[in-house]
């Protein structure tokens, strides 16, 4: 966070020596879509997925608030997170018309509070493997959360011991490969991007859904869900198409529920039958 003295908005921990919202654009021509990752994720987790979606589409990478180059802030609220993206998109990629969204697990509670609450920055919105409700197993996320902090980073010579360390709790390559993304040097030391300690204290909050009061978004939705994942169930249909009534289900076969990691090429080609106009 720096030197500088934070100002506190409402639960958001803002200092001048961090954005409050952290973009990296791919891409100069195309529709305009917004990423949004979830949680221990960054916006660069996209990167590739937004390459593939050139030259049609010109993409905007977000680190959410606790993420990435983003803000840390002192508590966790989904619709302050919401505003936060809503006001980087208005000055910046939304300026002059509304842009596809794209979120993934808790991205995605993200992105769909985001089109309820600002719907006029929101063209078409992707929601990948996640509801609009409390539930999925928060096990699994408070098992890696209390995995990476069980690191103690001021005494690993390298990203190699991290991996030997984070590897005697998580066996799957592919997830600690996407975990040590948090990592960064700082000098002759090392740090998490992410900010675990508020991530660990909210976690119960990341797995909730707001009161929306009765809010809806009319555009069009695609609803993405992994077949070997259970944050999309049956159950959830209801709730999911009361506030977004112009949703479409599709199941990706073979995916958990990283589905743009696990199956990329069939992401990516969801993606541009849904976002990316016809020639």
């Amino acid at each position: 966070m720096g030197a500088t003295t934070p100002v506190v908005l409402g639960s958001v921990l803002v200092s001048t020596a961090t954005p409050p919202i952290s973009t990296t654009a791919v891409g100069a021509t195309g529709v305009p879509v917004v990423f949004l990752h979830g949680l221990f994720g960054q916006g660069r987790n996209f990167t590739q997925i937004a390459k593939r979606l050139q030259p049609e589409a010109r993409s905007l990478l977000v680190d959410l608030p606790n993420h990435g180059r983003s803000v840390w802030t002192e508590g966790f609220d989904y619709d302050e997170v919401a505003d936060l993206v809503a006001e980087a998109l208005a000055t910046g990629i939304a300026a002059e018309g509304p842009v596809h969204v794209v979120g993934h697990s808790m991205g995605g509670k993200v992105a769909m509070v985001l089109a309820l609450r600002h719907p006029e920055l929101v063209d078409r919105l992707v929601v990948v493997d996640i509801a609009p409700e409390a539930g999925g197993s928060l096990g699994e996320f408070a098992y890696l959360l209390d995995s990476l902090a069980a690191i103690d980073t001021t005494a690993l010579s390298g990203r190699a011991e991290a991996d030997e360390r984070l590897a005697e709790r998580v066996d799957d390559p592919r997830v600690r490969g996407f975990l040590l993304q948090n990592l960064r040097r700082e000098g002759d030391a090392f740090r998490w991007r992410a900010n675990l300690e508020l991530l660990r204290r909210e976690l119960q909050a990341i797995g909730a859904f707001p009161d929306v009061g009765g809010a809806t978004f009319e555009q069009p939705v695609l609803w993405v869900a992994g077949e070997r994942s259970d944050y999309v169930r049956p159950e959830h249909d209801p709730v999911m198409r009361g506030l977004f009534p112009r949703t479409t289900l599709v199941t990706v076969r073979g995916a958990g529920h990283w589905v743009h990691s696990e199956q990329p090429e069939t992401f990516v080609s969801t993606l541009r039958a849904f976002l990316l106009p016809v020639a």
